[in-house]
């Protein structure tokens, strides 16, 4: 018997490092661990010791005579990637770099953001002896997109903060909430009181469609619909009319299907989550009935993950619709299977849409409508979104080996009163920092901060996670970003290349407290979340989130 990873994988590879026989890949060290959309086990080399089950931080892997009905289909995923990628005979552990065994006291780091990629920096540098890092976050609840990103239906993605909570116990570790670098503290403050600054702000903004209506009523970016059911305090205020029949959502990233099931899902099973509760009132009185998802280029090139793909098959009372003309395959698709080179996952894909599409629909209530090789020219309306305007795309092959979309003289109108525009996370700006607006990062190189258009490093300022790399990967990609970025600290720092603090730590510490008055630490956040936890037992949710400032600084303070 093998065990199996399943959909809640989020690529920390914790299970790559306990696994005595290396049959658990893509790993941190092998090229296709950045772009893998989930990890595998090897059933042929599994010896069944169950390492993995105890170390992976979202139950995700699961024994093969313990799977349902549902979770069967990953055997095959499993198996299908070791066909392509055979185990070879395992490496001996490479030893430490010289860097990591330098003398590190009394460095210290700052760090910006609080989300995956903050933590997995900070937990590198906490692991060495002497290091102090201060991690600042302008909300008040820490976490960043694993509490305000990470649909409330997948709770098992979201236990990833329990390892980032054995931090609260480091006395090398302090967390500041609610302190706006820009503002309260500015980028040059930060540098002249720590050796290194690592900014992991991730990618809070969203990228534009560009056509007519975008802005009409109706149309709205799913990075505040996602914050705002999730309880986001920045949009926690914001509102959203869902009694229309239809809802069109452009893009088909993991973003857009959890969109797509928020809006499709039973709001009683929802009541079982964390999702917000205005977000719950409203969605019980929703219409939508039928959720439209746009993706500009073929199946092979769609932007969500298998796994997200597969659960979808099985959304209670909802109808997964693929038309068959979508999913056939072109020329350029066949070649993408016949290449040698493509992904396992990618052949899997295909081979799934065409699955979904050659079923027959089960006649639900409810309609999920998969859409590929269209792009919206236009939105109208009157005075709200009422219709959107698709033209149908061919693929061609550049000779780059790039596939794109091609627009053709194919139009069709849609009717919606909705429209969710999913098309890609994107930084903002942080001041005082170099910033690379046609990328939407922080203009970096490997992790070291560089002024636009330069190679030469500002020393001691780096960067991690999405705003170092784009929106790209799953939580746990952010652990082998963070190493990086903080390997290319720690050479820095052995190389002499990082200027020493102007001020000492003392000065620091009160220099945040007098400019954030109400900063909240990690003692302020426990509070927080035990009251949350709280308020959400006596009706069997996991917790109820507060969506305010003044509501949390109330249980901070003890009113």
């Amino acid at each position: 018997m093998a065990f199996v990873i399943l959909q809640a994988c989020c690529n920390d590879a914790s299970c790559v490092d306990v696994c005595p026989v290396n049959c658990i890949h893509p790993t941190p060290d092998e090229p296709g661990f950045m772009r893998a959309e989930m990890l595998h086990i090897d059933p042929q080399s599994c010896i069944d010791c169950g390492a993995c089950v105890e170390a992976c931080p979202v139950e995700a892997i699961k024994a093969e005579d313990e799977l349902s009905d549902e979770e069967l289909p990953y055997v095959a995923l499993n198996a299908e990637y070791f066909e392509q990628h055979p185990m070879e005979e395992a490496q001996l552990d490479a030893p430490k770099p010289l860097w990591r065994k330098a003398d590190f006291s009394n460095m210290r780091v700052a760090i910006v953001g609080s989300g995956p990629a903050a933590f997995y920096a900070a937990s590198e540098l906490i692991a060495l002896r002497g290091v102090q890092v201060d991690m600042f976050e302008r909300l008040l609840t820490p976490y960043g997109l694993v509490r305000s990103g990470v649909a409330p239906d997948h709770p098992g993605t979201k236990a990833v903060t329990d390892i980032f909570r054995t931090l609260e116990r480091r006395r090398n570790f302090r967390l500041h909430l609610g302190v706006q670098i820009g503002e309260d503290l500015t980028h040059d403050e930060l540098v002249a009181h720590n050796h290194a600054v690592i900014y992991a702000v991730g990618a809070s903004s969203d990228r534009r469609l560009g056509i007519e209506g975008e802005d009409l009523p109706g149309s709205h970016t799913a990075t505040e619909f996602v914050g705002w059911y999730n309880g986001h305090p920045d949009y926690a205020d914001r509102t959203y009319d869902l009694s229309g029949e239809r809802a069109v959502i452009v893009g088909n990233g993991n973003v857009a299907l959890d969109v797509a099931r928020i809006l499709l899902t039973d709001p009683d099973e929802l009541d079982r989550t964390d999702i917000a509760d205005h977000a719950l009132e409203v969605l019980r009185n929703s219409s939508i009935r039928e959720v439209v998802v746009l993706g500009r280029r073929g199946v092979a090139q769609s932007g969500y993950t298998n796994p997200e793909m597969m659960a979808l098959r099985h959304l209670p009372g909802v109808d997964l619709v693929i038309d068959p003309d979508e999913a056939q395959i072109d020329e350029v698709t066949q070649a993408i299977l016949d290449s040698p080179d493509t992904e396992s996952s990618v052949k899997a894909k295909i081979a799934l849409a065409r699955k979904v599409a050659d079923a027959q629909p089960a006649g639900q209530s409810k309609r999920l409508v998969l859409r590929y090789l269209t792009s919206p020219t236009e939105i109208s309306g009157a005075e709200r979104v009422e219709t959107v305007t698709i033209t149908r795309n061919r693929l061609e092959q550049t000779a780059e080996g790039t596939v794109i979309a091609v627009p053709t003289d194919s139009t069709e109108v849609i009717e919606a009163s909705m429209v969710l525009r999913a098309v890609g996370y994107r930084g903002v700006p942080v001041p005082g920092v170099p910033f690379d607006d046609a990328r939407g990062v922080i203009s970096n190189l490997e992790g070291r901060v560089v002024p636009l258009g330069s190679e030469d490093p500002i020393h001691g300022v780096y960067a991690t996670g999405w705003v170092k790399r784009g929106p790209s990967g799953v939580i746990g990609t952010n652990k082998k970003c963070a190493a990086d970025t903080v390997d290319l600290l720690l050479q820095d720092y052995v190389a002499g290349a990082l200027p020493s603090p102007q001020i000492d730590a003392e000065s620091f510490a009160k220099l945040v407290s007098g400019r954030a008055p109400d900063v909240v630490d990690f003692a302020g956040w426990s509070l927080i979340d035990k009251a949350e936890r709280a308020a959400g037992k006596p009706r069997n949710r996991p917790r109820v989130k507060f969506v305010d400032v003044d509501s949390m600084m109330n249980v901070v303070r003890g009113d």
